[in-house]
């Protein structure tokens, strides 16, 4: 019976603060006569009085004062909850979970948060950023980003940019000093700044192709390293040639800083994909977000 008070006392609290009932029925959006019945429920169930009324003026009993200091914060603070928590009319409150490669993240990660983020506020995004493959349901993730052939079959795949192409590169100095090769098996000659497979533990094979034939190269070097960044870098800086994501290093090439070579025998990705699971009750945040990667997805072919 006490919780079915908390409407009538919600209405005492503003009639209090406010010392008006019709000030109170002003801010809560209904009539007075509304306002005075709600603290007369209250009053007879509790049977005690907690406002002394004139024509003037409004003022709590001593039984009112103690039931607003009580019981005014703890009420203050759940309606404040369940406001945050309500969603207006055509307004999206939730929470998203996201797994992504590190490379993804200028390219499509960032622009399609964004642009998220910017017409859904309400919904809470935690991207977790990591290179290995990740099971998405087992973990616990409303979706991820990768590239499709790292994609389970039982997932729906959502096309988030072109097919593009991994390179080798070095720096002109490099090439000037060591020479260019002109086929895979020359790399072996060469100093590879390389990375080990985040799911084998063991030194990636450079992978090349042409026509329908395929090279997995097992280059060596005297730098490993999981960071794309550091690989760059360094093959900027004349240390050896290096295996790229090839929008991530088009600043470089176009600059002259870094050089394509075997550019015959790069292969070509599908691209990065939005996956999550088929048989998934998809949430309304994830609805939304697969709607803007659509999207961004559509505007940028």
């Amino acid at each position: 019976m006490k919780t079915a008070l908390l409407p009538q006392l919600h209405v005492l609290l503003a009639v209090a603060r406010l010392r008006s009932f019709s000030g109170a029925a002003r801010e809560l959006g209904v009539s007075t006569p509304a306002v005075s019945k709600a603290v007369r429920v209250l009053e007879e169930q509790l049977r005690v009085v907690l406002l002394n009324r004139t024509t003037r003026s409004v003022a709590l009993t001593e039984a009112g004062r103690r039931l607003v200091e009580e019981a005014g914060p703890g009420l203050g603070q759940a309606m404040a909850a369940l406001t945050h928590v309500a969603a207006q009319p055509g307004e999206a409150v939730g929470s998203l979970r996201l797994s992504a490669p590190p490379m993804a993240v200028p390219f499509v990660v960032g622009p399609l948060l964004s642009t998220f983020r910017e017409r859904h506020p309400r919904v809470e995004v935690e991207i977790v950023i990591e290179q290995r493959f990740v099971d998405i349901v087992a973990e616990g993730y409303d979706a991820g980003v990768r590239l499709s052939e790292a994609i389970e079959r039982d997932m729906v795949q959502v096309r988030l940019t072109d097919a593009f192409r991994f390179v080798v590169v070095g720096a002109p100095r490099y090439l000037e000093r060591h020479g260019t090769p002109k086929k895979p098996e020359d790399l072996l000659r060469h100093e590879c700044i390389t990375f080990r497979s985040h799911t084998t533990g063991a030194l990636y094979a450079w992978e090349l192709e042409r026509g329908r034939r395929t090279w997995r190269v097992p280059v060596r070097g005297g730098v490993v390293t999981n960071d794309g960044a550091v690989m760059k870098y360094l093959a900027e800086s004349g240390a050896g040639l290096t295996y790229a994501f090839e929008p991530e290093v088009q600043e470089q090439l176009r600059s002259g800083r870094l050089v394509r070579v075997l550019e015959a025998y790069a292969p070509t990705v599908p691209g990065f994909f939005l996956y999550y699971p088929s048989r998934a009750r998809r949430s309304g945040p994830l609805r939304l977000f697969v709607e803007t990667a659509r999207e961004l997805a559509a505007k940028a072919r």
